[in-house]
């Protein structure tokens, strides 16, 4: 076990050290730290959504709220930070769709989950999201844009399949099961836009 924690140590190390392009050492290894919280931010926001958010209305109501909130901010970023029609034609989906499925929500929250404060701003995990796409440099923003929304997307659909067979909020599983389609395409099309980027 401490060879593992030892190896991973060194990796993180090594990633840090590395550096993409021809920016400054300091500005590479910021950003290898960054896409190293992002992976490790998916991983964590995949289980999260399997296991709480896909089985309790306070988990689901909360997860989609924040999820839904992150996914508007990166959408903003990504209008201001990005020069790709591509990628400003996602965001720009995102942004509509996102804000409907965040508008439903609140209509139906009341109702279906009385009890549930829902969150109005993002989680510690978000934010970070949020912090290292305002940090990205220009030559890398679409490229991490684009893998966090892949992300993002996987754990908001791990979430909505979770929980649209849930019973004890059926107005909120009927929402779960409305948000399939989009959150699937805009998924879909990131990683399209991801696996066209030349290197």
């Amino acid at each position: 076990m401490k060879n593992i924690a030892i190896v991973s140590v060194a990796s993180l190390a090594l990633l840090a050290a590395c550096g993409q392009g021809g920016d400054t050492a300091g500005e590479n290894a910021n950003e290898a730290v960054n896409a190293t919280q992002d992976m490790t931010s998916g991983a964590v926001g995949q289980t999260s959504a399997a296991t709480l958010g896909a089985n309790t209305v306070e988990g689901f109501v909360t997860n989609l709220a924040v999820g839904n909130m992150y996914e508007l901010q990166a959408a903003e970023v990504a209008q201001t930070k990005s020069s790709n029609a591509d990628v400003k034609a996602l965001a720009a989906m995102i942004t509509r769709d996102h804000t409907s499925a965040g508008e439903k929500l609140m209509a139906a929250a009341p109702t279906a989950a009385p009890d549930v404060m829902v969150p109005t701003a993002l989680d510690q995990r978000r934010q970070g999201l949020i912090d290292n796409l305002n940090a990205a440099s220009a030559d890398d923003f679409d490229k991490v844009y684009l893998e966090q929304q892949v992300a993002a997307h996987n754990e908001t659909l791990t979430l909505l399949n979770g929980f649209s067979d849930n019973t004890d909020a059926p107005a909120l599983a009927s929402l779960a099961r409305e948000l399939i389609a989009p959150v699937t395409m805009h998924r879909d099309r990131a990683q399209a836009l991801l696996d066209a980027m030349p290197g």
